[in-house]
């Protein structure tokens, strides 16, 4: 976000943001959760809240967000709290932007719009900058109308006789589609550089986990207490961006590639989801989830779900999951008093731990151990020449020992994950 500041102040002041949310019926959180959230991304863009306001409807008015009566009183209120810029906790369509900056007499940023610009502080590499890129240029293409209304036609140019000459607005779509098509080629030669990356991985033959979960959950603290690496791991939404992965041994001897992603959140941006897609591929390749979720939050569970939602879109919903409830340390004044209640999280598919104090961090590693061991399977296939797909899965998604070509087939001896094993059985032999 932009900082204000005045002739008088030799410090720029952070922006002061007044939110705006709507209140639907059949959602899992309440508005002022929903707010809270908002509030909390606002602060991590660099805003500071100075008012909040609410308003139950059967959906958001299309053109104003609000109803009539409730944005004049924002507009009061908003006078009041000497507010900058007014952030509203949805996607708004192109066309309310304008009607509402004009009703409030103030600019408006809408969630996904702040969500984008958080993401394009955080990006650290090439690789992040422009997945960030093409996200923000494809939200902003379609609101060009409301940047540029102010400005005339321009006059005819050569050839044109003096007829009507290019807008400005449509001289920007040129180039922000022209920046657009040139984004995506990069993020597909990215796409393809991450693919040889994997193939490699694939050859040495280790395993992959990937840590997932709803953002500032503790990934990052997880990854590098895990891997003792140095990522950056802060107590702020989105710290971690670009992917990083890193070679962990486990207790039996067993060694791992780990992977920490970008974290989730309630209502994500699709252009984001799509813009990272190169980069939330690597999930196709986990043979294992650590899903981390913050025990401490109070919408821990609704979360959850979202993150299994997301999982799900991305085409990973059925790689084995095993949930990681971190920040136990806040709940718990002791490691042995922890103990005393992880009697109920043993029995299930999930591990506490405090990944800030280290606890039980060894019972993790050997859970992550255990569930990888019973996810492989050792197979011998003679594979039909008709049914070469099958050669690039065992090749895609196992580790091939040994690989030889006879008459009638490709033979083949590796490990595969249990979940895609039955689809080889035809071809199995001793």
């Amino acid at each position: 976000m932009r900082t204000s500041s005045t002739s008088n102040d030799r410090v720029q002041q952070p922006e002061r943001a007044y939110l705006l949310a709507v209140e639907t019926r059949g959602t899992a959180w309440t508005v002022g959760e929903s707010l809270d959230e908002l509030e909390e991304l606002t602060r991590t863009a660099g805003a500071t809240v100075v008012g909040r306001m609410s308003q139950r409807l059967e959906k958001p008015d299309p053109r104003s967000y609000f109803g009539k009566g409730k944005l004049e009183e924002a507009a009061q209120e908003l006078k009041a709290a000497d507010a900058d810029v007014v952030i509203v906790d949805d996607e708004l369509p192109p066309s309310a932007g304008k009607v509402i900056e004009e009703a409030l007499g103030t600019r408006v940023v809408d969630r996904t719009l702040l969500i984008l610009d958080i993401f394009a502080q955080r990006a650290r590499t090439r690789e992040g900058r422009v997945q960030v890129d093409l996200a923000r240029l494809e939200y902003v293409l379609p609101r060009l109308t409301r940047a540029w209304s102010h400005l005339e036609r321009q006059g005819g140019g050569i050839g044109l006789r003096g007829g009507p000459g290019e807008t400005q607005i449509e001289i920007d779509r040129r180039l922000i589609r022209a920046r657009i098509s040139a984004l995506r080629e990069e993020i597909e030669g990215i796409r393809k550089h991450r693919s040889a990356q994997r193939s490699a991985r694939r050859r040495v033959g280790m395993p992959v986990v990937a840590l997932v979960g709803y953002t500032n959950a503790g990934k990052s603290t997880l990854f590098n207490a895990l891997s003792r690496a140095e990522a950056v791991a802060e107590d702020k939404l989105f710290a971690t961006l670009d992917p990083l992965t890193r070679r962990v041994s486990l207790p039996g001897g067993m060694e791992v590639l780990l992977s920490d992603t970008v974290g989730f959140i309630a209502k994500l941006p699709t252009g984001l989801v799509a813009a990272f897609r190169a980069t939330l591929e690597e999930l196709e390749e986990a043979n294992l989830l650590l899903h981390v979720v913050d025990i401490t939050s109070r919408r821990a569970e609704e979360r959850a779900s979202i993150v299994r939602e997301v999982l799900g879109e991305l085409g990973v919903g059925e790689t084995p999951v095993l949930n990681v409830l971190n920040k136990a340390d806040l709940l718990a004044a002791s490691r042995e008093e922890l103990e005393a209640t992880l009697t109920d999280a043993r029995a299930a598919d999930s591990v506490v731990v405090s990944a800030a104090r280290d606890w039980n961090l060894d019972e993790l590693a050997e859970r992550v151990e255990v569930m990888l061991q019973r996810e492989f399977e050792e197979v011998r296939v003679r594979i039909p020449y008709t049914e070469t797909q099958l050669v690039d899965l065992f090749h895609r998604r196992g580790t091939v020992h040994s690989e030889r070509h006879t008459e009638h087939g490709t033979v083949i001896r590796g490990t595969l994950p249990a979940r895609i094993a039955p689809r080889f059985k035809t071809f199995a032999f001793r």
